[in-house]
């Protein structure tokens, strides 16, 4: 596995897009712990991460590369927006399925969307594609946070990583906001997964 730090992200941008391009399946930083991602497009990458994870039966959400991409391809209240860059994923109504694979959602009429508060948002946008965002690790176990986190099962099966040190933070917290009033699917509160 080919890590690339912060200090030298800009210097291998191109060959950084190339691979996400290519189907390359990979580990970045977020504002919240690490994500497993590949392009959200790519059907064959997305399979290659549900294997890692042994996740078969849920959907997984996206990091989107803009506001734009939201309202061109999601439905949602516009108030939402300005909650975002932050430590969210909401769960919209996908107006064009063919926005992304569809073993990324698994056919539902719904995808769970991500703008991280973290310099990888800024990375990201030039690549102008959505990127699946799910924890580093096998379904069911701990999650990323720092590179002695990594669990070697998804390790050997990750083909890059961007590195940005010890990151000191819980997953996202999930709202569904499909009907009109937000319901909040997962909170954490000092580390610990609440169940809503």
């Amino acid at each position: 596995m080919i890590v690339f730090t912060r200090e030298y992200i800009d210097e291998y941008k191109e060959d950084i897009f190339r691979r996400i391009m290519g189907g390359h399946v990979f580990i970045y930083p977020t504002d919240t712990i690490y994500g497993l991602g590949c392009d959200a497009r790519n059907e064959k990458a997305v399979e290659r991460i549900r294997e890692m994870k042994e996740r078969y039966d849920r959907p997984f959400s996206i990091l989107v590369p803009s506001m734009k991409w939201i309202l061109k391809n999601c439905e949602i209240d516009d108030r939402w927006l300005k909650k975002l860059p932050g430590p969210y994923t909401f769960i919209l109504k996908l107006k064009n399925e063919n926005s992304i694979a569809k073993n990324v959602n698994l056919g539902m009429e719904t995808i769970g969307v991500r703008i991280p508060d973290h310099w990888i948002s800024h990375f990201f946008q030039s690549i102008g594609i959505p990127i699946v965002t799910t924890s580093v690790n096998v379904s069911g176990e701990k999650y990323m946070t720092s590179i002695s986190d990594l669990d070697k099962r998804v390790r050997s099966h990750v083909d890059f990583m961007i590195y940005d040190g010890s990151i000191h933070g819980v997953p996202s917290k999930i709202m569904d906001l499909t009907d009109g009033i937000p319901i909040a699917l997962r909170d954490f509160e000092d580390g610990q997964q609440k169940l809503l």
